[in-house]
């Protein structure tokens, strides 16, 4: 795991929030923090569930603790925070915000025990970075202002990240995009009608070759790249919460099933 050479800043913190026996893991997105998927976690809180939202390593610091992380940490990381909910909780789902979904999507392939995953606009197949795929400068590419139409937002992010970290976000897409039919986990997506950073057809690809019958998509039809803290956000926890109790029911009704069957 990379070393950080810088503080966290204030706000961007990891955030941890106790609950019962249902562990929901939350992903940011590249150059995002936790603060990006605060609501979300707060609001499935509200529910009973045990809430965990790691920072990824190299994000929430300075852009130059990014410029040295790279993919397998950030996916190391996500695995370790789902490691330390495993232990706690009694059923774990993911939910990851575009380059998260990517690592969602890794530990999904990784872990077959994952009981469901949740992509919000998940990077896989094609991203605005894509033109800096080839190119070894400018070392730094200046960031504009995050997708979102909802007005009076702000998200932390860095002004403008390594060339190093986005190269690292592709060969991450790239990986992933070849692991997505490992996937059996219940899967649901949430699709922004309008994206600025990634591009409907990415979420449309995971939904053909996730390897699970169990699996929805949902438009947002009022929220752009970051809809965890658009418009569309508290549609996005209920959604959440009513797949996750239907999961939950379901399986509980088969094994049930089974075992008086079996019995």
């Amino acid at each position: 795991m990379n070393v950080e050479l810088y503080p966290v800043v204030e706000g961007a913190e990891s955030l941890f929030f106790s609950g019962d026996e249902i562990g929901v893991l939350l992903c940011h997105g590249f150059n995002g923090t936790p603060q990006s998927m605060q609501y979300i976690g707060e609001q499935l809180t509200k529910y009973g569930y045990t809430v965990s939202i790691p920072r990824l390593n190299g994000h929430g610091t300075h852009y130059l603790d990014m410029e040295t992380s790279t993919y397998e940490d950030w996916i190391s990381g996500l695995q370790t925070a789902y490691n330390h909910l495993k232990k706690q909780c009694e059923k774990v789902f993911i939910v990851g915000q575009s380059m998260g979904g990517a690592l969602t999507l890794q530990l999904a392939a990784n872990n077959q025990n994952v009981d469901g995953i949740f992509l919000i606009n998940a990077a896989v197949t094609d991203v605005c970075y894509k033109e800096f795929r080839n190119m070894a400068k400018p070392a730094y590419v200046q960031e504009g202002s995050p997708d979102i139409n909802k007005s009076s937002v702000f998200e932390i992010t860095y002004e403008k990240v390594p060339l190093k970290a986005i190269h690292q976000l592709l060969h991450l897409m790239d990986d992933t995009k070849k692991k997505v039919s490992r996937v059996s986990s219940p899967t649901i997506i949430f699709k922004s009608a309008i994206d600025h950073v990634v591009p409907p057809t990415n979420s449309e690809f995971i939904f053909d070759q996730v390897n699970t019958t169990e699996k929805k998509m949902i438009v947002l039809e009022n929220s752009y790249h970051v809809a965890s803290m658009d418009h569309d956000a508290p549609l996005i926890v209920e959604q959440i919460h009513q797949h996750i109790k239907k999961l939950i029911t379901d399986k509980t009704v088969k094994y049930t099933s089974e075992k008086w069957i079996t019995a």
